[in-house]
């Protein structure tokens, strides 16, 4: 098969060299997949460069989420040969490549009338989603979520699923165009914070009195500015730090103002807690049988644009989620 890897760590246009791989095998309780698409992911950038907390050895394959074709299966596979499925590839052995396997637990049903790209994109973004809303926040019908970046994938994602869970949705995102997208995913209000003060602006919308719960894929000043906005007994969802600034939360702020400050890092779930991945898997895929959410794609590129596909990503000018079709 022919797909990309890293050799030398490395921003993606350097470090992702196009060639021929050898075929993976799938071993006990694994299915081969011959990939139909793969989702990019931020953390795909961090594995190139040697960043993200998982750090496989070189030569590896980035790629967390894909959707295809069961073309072979190990003994004790939960799918057989033919099934559409969706799920995130071992690490180092991901998708940006024509074929893939997957272990049994995250070997899931691609979900009927769903696009390759949107069936990609939908395991790790929409699981991180509905676990930090409503396993790890609780968030209630009637509250406000304030939801940044809410044009990208992660955000994008996020404000659907708050909106199936009953919220009033803020969406923060930066220039008219992302702010439109933000609205069409069904955020209530949206902030532009390329030219409103977001401090400001989120106060107004709220009365003074702030989100009930705030989803922060940023960090850095973001997540200081969310202190400021987040309501009493709030809770901030700490999902990722796309600022590239690992921001402190002063334990005495989060005492006087009484609010929680809370980690999800979902594929920890699948080491401690892997039950959980089927139950989220089944709750999404109700809400999309129902109609209440549909994975927003921005841009389809083939494989062999993997490097451009992760530049546009970290340049933060996409929108939806990007995927690459092989």
């Amino acid at each position: 098969m022919f797909g990309w890897q890293v050799h030398e760590l490395g921003d993606p246009a350097d470090a992702l060299v196009w060639g021929e791989i050898p075929d993976p095998e799938p071993g006990p309780g694994q299915v081969l997949v011959r990939v139909h698409a793969v989702a990019c992911n931020f953390p795909d950038i961090l594995l190139c460069q040697g960043r993200y907390q998982e750090k496989p050895e070189p030569p590896f394959t980035p790629g967390m989420e894909i959707a295809g074709e069961v073309v072979a299966a190990g003994e004790g596979a939960v799918a057989r040969v033919g099934d559409r499925v969706l799920g995130m590839p071992p690490m180092g052995a991901g998708g940006y490549a024509e074929l893939a396997v997957l272990d049994a637990d995250s070997t899931l049903p691609w979900p009927d009338g769903m696009s390759a790209g949107q069936a990609a994109g939908m395991f790790v973004t929409y699981q991180t989603g509905i676990c930090a809303l409503e396993h790890r926040a609780k968030l209630q019908a009637g509250e406000t979520l304030l939801v940044h970046a809410a044009a990208g994938g992660v955000g994008s994602a996020a404000v659907q699923l708050g909106k199936a869970l009953g919220a009033r949705v803020i969406g923060t995102a930066g220039g008219a165009d992302k702010c439109a997208v933000a609205r069409q995913m069904g955020a209530d209000d949206v902030v532009d914070y390329a030219t409103e003060d977001l401090v400001t602006r989120v106060k107004e919308l709220t009365d003074g009195r702030g989100a009930d719960v705030i989803y922060d894929p940023i960090g850095g000043d973001v997540f200081d500015a969310s202190r400021r906005l987040v309501a009493f007994e709030g809770r901030i969802l700490v999902i990722g730090f796309v600022a590239g600034r690992f921001a402190e939360a002063p334990t005495n702020h989060v005492l006087i103002k009484n609010y929680a400050v809370v980690g999800v890092h979902w594929a920890f779930y699948r080491r401690v807690a892997p039950e959980w991945i089927p139950r989220w898997q089944g709750r999404l895929n109700d809400l999309w049988a129902a109609g209440r959410i549909a994975p927003l794609v921005g841009a389809e590129l083939p494989l062999r644009e993997a490097p451009e596909a992760l530049r546009r990503l970290g340049s933060r000018g996409t929108t939806g989620k990007v995927v690459l079709v092989p």
